[in-house]
């Protein structure tokens, strides 16, 4: 066993380890609101709309739930 060798990988890694934190802190801190485009990665997530089995299910109900416009409403 070589005791410098360990210190010296666990120097490393100490290193290494404050980098991750001082990162991760920075992160929490935030700076308020982003300003540009948000990465192709986050955008991909965060989809909006409906689940893709959920499309169009309840078009016929909701149309004759809906009385039809007359014209003589609109006079």
């Amino acid at each position: 066993m070589d005791v410098t060798k360990i210190l010296a990988d666990l120097r490393q890694e100490r290193e290494q380890l404050e980098e991750a934190i001082l990162s991760l802190e920075r992160l929490a801190r935030g700076r308020g609101k982003r300003r540009g485009r948000p990465p192709a990665w986050m955008v991909e997530t965060k989809k909006r709309g409906r689940p893709p089995g959920s499309k169009n299910k309840n078009t016929a109900a909701a149309k004759s739930a809906i009385p039809p416009k007359t014209a003589t409403a609109a006079a």
